[in-house]
């Protein structure tokens, strides 16, 4: 072979292996920002860790990277995900970044969650005016002051802000209500926690009662309509209706927060998740006694528990609610009952009518000495009357005393407003 044949022969060769090279490396992906690549760590020093990548540049770490990450457990030889911050910097190394990529991780996790509705159980790390912080591995979630549990409402900014440092360092059960990357927005509801773990309970709870059987609880809150008593992670309902035979105006007469009480299960409600207690059930109904304390003629004594247009309601022991109709109140019946009689008045009475199958128990006053009741009303109703013939004419005519009576001056709906006069 000839001198130049033999360089053609060395030029061809070289310019394939140049289009191997090429070709191989054009076959690599190249990295781009954002990537993240599972490395293997050569090297650990104070400026930071070399990682492999299989690329054909290295990856650096710098130093103050691996300081956010906290206490590193890291040698050589370890595998470590990393996330591509600079594919080169200004001495041609690619920079990558061991926290970001936890970051990418845990945001990963906080959209699984959110999506699975799993709760998450995490450490008070920080508050301020607008809530509390909670760390969520490498990230900060955020549970604003509106979904914090228990958190007293009607404070001033420092209150709520000294109410909500009190929480720091405490482990709360929370939800994850927003993860939003782009904006780096991971927020948290403890409220939310509470709610599910709460409808997780009742529904336990639901699954193990019976309607018909007693179970011992704790009363956890009063309101108008009944009591709320916890069942073991769970509360019930005792309408006030269910709380005594006798009428009840609100269920503090006869209960506190706090209170143990045995509770007879009334109804179970599994679709709403509702579940209806009684008090009374478990005492005697009065009524079954009726028949043996009560006869037709038979002369009581009672206290008013309310008063309607067509009579009154009697409180008669032990827990029995008679009615005194209108009609029996006197003859001709009052065109008012509330004018005679008030609620807590002391009456005698006598029984006209016993039902004791229907709950009912009838009275009447007609037959009995009530002249304190009808003098009063009587009397009150002639003062009235004369008030109003005495006033009228005066009135029309402008004149109290001799004085013109200047009517304007009195607004309408307000009493007890001086006259004026010229």
């Amino acid at each position: 072979m000839t001198d130049l044949t033999q360089d053609a022969y060395t030029d061809t060769a070289e310019e394939m292996d140049f289009l191997a090279m090429l070709e191989e490396s054009l076959s690599v992906e190249q990295p781009t920002r954002g990537d993240i690549a599972i490395g293997t760590i050569l090297a650990i020093d104070s400026m930071g860790m070399l990682v492999d990548l299989g690329m054909k540049r290295d990856g650096i770490v710098p130093r103050s990277d691996l300081e956010r990450l906290g206490e590193m457990n890291y040698k050589v030889g370890d595998e470590i995900p990393v996330m591509i911050v600079r594919t080169e910097d200004e001495e041609g190394n690619m920079i990558v970044s061991a926290t970001k990529a936890k970051q990418n991780e845990d945001w990963l996790r906080a959209e699984e969650m959110m999506a699975n509705e799993e709760i998450y159980t995490g450490v008070v790390a920080d508050a301020n005016r607008g809530g509390l912080i909670v760390p969520f591995g490498e990230l900060r979630g955020f549970v604003p002051a509106s979904h914090v549990v228990d958190l007293a409402r009607g404070l001033n900014e420092d209150e709520r802000k000294d109410n909500l440092s009190s929480l720091v360092g405490q482990t709360i059960s929370v939800k994850i209500i927003e993860v939003n990357r782009r904006r780096r927005r991971l927020v948290l509801s403890q409220r939310e926690a509470q709610r599910e773990m709460r409808d997780a309970r009742k529904d336990n709870l639901l699954e193990t009662l019976q309607e018909g059987e007693v179970r011992r609880g704790v009363v956890s809150g009063l309101r108008d309509f009944g009591a709320f008593v916890d069942l073991g992670g769970a509360d019930g309902l005792i309408h006030i209706s269910e709380l005594a035979w006798h009428r009840v105006k609100h269920p503090r007469e006869l209960l506190n927060v706090g209170d143990e009480v045995e509770v007879y299960v009334l109804r179970l409600d599994h679709e709403g998740r509702r579940i209806g207690l009684s008090l009374k059930r478990l005492q005697p109904n009065p009524w079954t006694q009726v028949d043996d304390l009560y006869h037709v003629g038979q002369v009581v004594e009672g206290t008013i528990s309310r008063v309607t247009q067509f009579g009154a309601f009697v409180s008669l022991e032990p827990g029995i609610e008679a009615l005194l109709h209108a009609s029996q109140i006197s003859d001709p019946p009052p065109a008012d009952p509330t004018l005679l009689l008030h609620e807590g008045q002391v009456i005698q009475a006598r029984v006209i009518s016993i039902e004791s199958h229907r709950q009912r128990l009838g009275l009447t006053i007609r037959d009995m000495d009530n002249s304190d009741l009808l003098d009063s009303a009587e009397t009150g109703a002639e003062v009235e009357a004369e008030t109003e013939a005495v006033l009228e004419p005066e009135i029309e005519a402008g004149e109290v005393d001799g004085n013109t009576v200047e009517l304007n001056s009195v607004e309408p709906g307000v009493e007890d407003e001086p006259v004026t006069a010229h």
